[in-house]
């Protein structure tokens, strides 16, 4: 029996079928589209709202420069909710570090690569405290962070003194540093353009090679156009995003900041998508329960996960820390909250399960674009809050009503759709049933949290 024109089930070519295509046929590439519609859709009312002024070159790199650590922050805090768990104590965390390598740098004549290396051992040991207490106490998540929180918001003041500590200006590069510029006679950043060519490169070696997996495997492949577009918008993007970053006013490029946080987008997408660790994180948040019974070590996986999110706080504390050129008794405030809004925004459920880190930098971007528009417009602090807020309510409370109406969410109804074109793909085919404590967990993130 083969699939006909007439099936409903059967997967239809051309369209928007093949439109969706372009942005991924998965559940979480689907969200992930919708999230970054709406952060196109605020550049653009604002950019118009404001003049111009939202993407002149020294609003992008200011942009980046004052949000970078949340980002980072966020990249983290993901894997954390997908676990089910959430983490309050990532401010303080991030400002006990910060005035810990402060500290070693002014008082202690420290150099500053030292510096840095005994911040990310600082992050690693209160995260190894907290994960202990969370994998193998059993205390919950939330109350430890938030006791953390208290802890490390006193320890900070306490080895400070309530007051601000400089550090050296070599120590700033992290934090306010750029590409450097070449000698060579041209009006722009050649290194800033070079990165943009790489990244544009990527774009289109990546879109080949998985055509080519596709093709070796079998798999339903999208029209060739559908790869041509998509290689053509975002290698277009990328350059002149590039462009922008590269002809900002002299002395400035793409930040430093900016490029620790593309390298951590990467190896935690690489890690979380591509690693057997990844797959647990998600097969854990899914459904605890069965993963234990499929023989992922969960405690192991809560711990690691735990630890992890510290060592982002501690760098996240010193990027920031480089960047204001001192360490003080209010750094990291409403850290915490910022990095799970951002996380929310970004297609994390609150249940857990579910939540990939490009979302989740997406809706950090969001939030950064939203509160940076308002700025350049004048709006009040207070106002900047109020529709921070709503935006956050609006974004998780779409998914709870539409879970609560008895329907499944939107993830799961993007999800549903794409299983029943596989299922179309091959009808002859009896179904397996697997019970869900036996569930293979060596498949994609998204097929785990569907269980």
């Amino acid at each position: 029996m083969s699939t006909t024109a007439n099936d409903p089930a059967a997967p239809k070519k051309g369209g928007l079928s093949d439109l969706r295509k372009v942005f991924g046929g998965g559940q979480s590439s689907l969200r992930q589209f919708g999230i970054l519609g709406s952060l196109i859709v605020i550049i653009l009312i604002f950019q118009i709202w404001t003049g111009g002024l939202t993407l002149s070159p020294t609003n992008l790199i200011n942009v980046v420069n004052q949000y970078s650590y949340i980002l980072i922050l966020a990249i983290g805090m993901v894997m954390v909710i997908i676990m089910g768990h959430i983490d309050l104590s990532v401010g303080s965390v991030a400002a006990f570090t910060g005035i810990i390598v402060a500290k070693s740098m002014a008082d202690w004549n420290l150099p500053w690569p030292w510096a840095i290396l005994l911040g990310i051992a600082v992050g690693a040991a209160i995260g190894a405290w907290q994960g202990f207490w969370v994998a193998f106490i059993g205390v919950p998540a939330f109350i430890v962070t938030l006791a953390g929180m208290l802890i490390f918001r006193g320890g900070n003041q306490f080895i400070g003194q309530s007051t601000t500590t400089p550090v050296p200006q070599e120590f700033g590069i992290i934090g306010a540093g750029y590409l450097p510029e070449l000698a060579v006679p041209l009006n722009f950043n050649v290194l800033t353009m070079i990165l943009g060519v790489i990244g544009a490169g990527w774009i289109v070696w990546n879109e080949i090679r998985a055509r080519r997996v596709q093709k070796k495997m079998g798999s339903e492949m999208a029209p060739v156009w559908v790869s041509i577009v998509k290689v053509v918008v975002l290698a277009g993007v990328i350059l002149w995003a590039a462009w922008l970053f590269a002809t900002g006013r002299p002395g400035t490029s793409f930040p430093i900041s900016g490029i620790i946080l593309v390298a951590l987008v990467i190896l935690y997408s690489f890690i979380t998508n591509n690693t057997i660790f990844g797959r647990h994180i998600y097969a854990v948040g899914g459904n605890r329960i069965a993963a234990t019974l499929s023989g992922v070590k969960d405690r192991r996986v809560d711990f690691f996960v735990m630890m992890n999110m510290s060592v982002l706080a501690a760098v996240a504390g010193m990027i920031y820390v480089a960047r204001a050129t001192a360490s003080g008794p209010q750094d990291g405030n409403g850290w915490e909250l910022d990095a799970i809004a951002a996380v929310f925004i970004g297609g994390a459920a609150v249940s857990g399960g579910i939540g990939t880190v490009i979302g989740s930098v997406i809706g950090g971007l969001v939030m950064a674009f939203l509160n940076n528009g308002l700025q350049l417009i004048g709006a009040d602090a207070d106002v900047v809050q109020i529709i921070k807020g709503l935006v956050l309510l609006f974004a998780v409370g779409v998914d709870v009503w539409s879970k609560s109406q008895g329907r499944p969410s939107i993830l799961g109804i993007w999800g549903s759709r794409r299983k029943s074109r596989l299922e179309a793909q091959a009808p002859d085919e009896a179904p397996t049933v697997v019970p869900s404590s036996q569930s293979n967990l060596s498949s994609q993130p998204e097929d785990v949290t569907r269980r």
